[in-house]
C-alpha cells in the first residue's frame, strides 16, 4: 500500500463506508415554507443550511421550468440569482463562497475576490475556513493555500482555518509550508482544538514529507490528497 493510501484510509477509516441506497427527494416546499426560508436569510444570509434548503427550491423550479439547452445551467443560474441577491448585505459571506463556487471554473480571478471578500466580512475566521475547503473540493488546494495566505490571522481565527490550510498544503504538494502552517497554529489560544488538530495532521505530514525525499519512481513531487466529503452541493 503507498503513501497516499495510507492518508487516504486514516482519513477516512479502514473500512470503506457502507453502501445506502440514494436518500428520497424531498417533497415540495409550500410557498410558506419558502417565505420562511427567505426571512431567515434575511435575517442571516449565512444560515448555510437554510440557504441550501432556499436553493434546492429555486434549483427544483428551474429545472422543471426549463424548456431546451442545459437544465443544470438554468438551475445553477437560479442560484446564482439567490446568492447574488442575499450577498448585498454587508453580514453575508455564505452566498459569496456560493458565487465563487459557481464561477471558478470560469472565471478565477473574479471568484477568488468573492472569496477574499467573504472571508474579510467574518472576523472569527469561519468563512474563510469554509472558502479554503471549498476550493479543496473542487481541485483547487493552491488557491486556497494562496487565500490562506493574505487573510489567516491564527491567534483571531477559529482552528479550523488552520487545519484546512494545512490539508491544502498537503495537497498541493508542499509539506514544509503544512509545517509552517501547523507550528503558526499553535499562537491560536483554543489550546485544545490545536492539540487536537496537531494529533491529526502531524503524523500525515512526516509521512508526506518522507515520501518527498525518497521521491516517487516517475520523479514528480509527490501530492497528498487528503479531501474530506464535501459538504457542497454538486453543479
Amino acid at each position: 500500500m503507498g503513501a497516499l493510501d495510507r492518508i487516504r484510509r486514516r482519513l477516512a477509516g479502514a473500512r470503506p463506508p457502507a453502501r445506502t441506497a440514494p436518500a428520497p427527494a424531498p417533497p415540495p416546499a409550500t410557498p410558506a415554507e419558502e417565505a420562511r426560508l427567505w426571512g431567515v436569510l434575511r435575517e442571516d444570509p449565512n444560515d448555510v443550511q437554510s440557504f441550501h434548503a432556499l436553493a434546492d427550491v429555486v434549483r427544483r423550479r428551474a429545472e422543471e421550468g426549463h424548456r431546451g439547452g442545459d437544465p443544470r445551467r438554468a438551475a445553477d443560474d437560479a442560484v446564482w440569482a439567490l446568492a447574488e441577491e442575499l450577498a448585498h448585505s454587508g453580514r453575508a459571506w455564505y452566498p459569496l463562497i456560493e458565487l465563487g463556487r459557481l464561477s471558478l471554473h470560469d472565471d478565477r480571478e473574479q471568484a477568488l475576490k468573492r472569496l477574499a471578500t467573504a472571508a474579510d466580512r467574518d472576523p472569527a475566521g469561519t468563512a474563510l475556513a469554509t472558502a479554503v475547503r471549498m476550493l479543496r473540493e473542487e481541485g483547487r488546494p493552491a488557491d486556497a493555500v494562496g487565500l490562506g495566505v493574505g487573510h489567516w490571522r491564527p491567534r483571531e481565527h477559529e482552528v479550523e482555518v488552520g487545519r484546512q490550510l494545512v490539508l491544502a498544503a498537503l495537497e498541493s504538494g508542499r509539506p514544509s509550508d503544512a509545517r509552517r502552517t501547523l507550528d503558526s497554529l499553535a499562537s491560536n489560544p483554543d489550546t485544545a482544538k490545536v492539540a487536537a488538530a496537531r494529533t491529526e495532521l502531524q503524523p500525515l505530514i512526516d509521512q508526506a514529507e518522507r515520501s518527498r525525499s525518497t521521491g516517487p519512481p516517475s520523479g514528480q513531487i509527490p501530492v497528498v490528497d487528503v479531501r474530506e466529503r464535501s459538504r457542497f452541493r454538486n453543479r
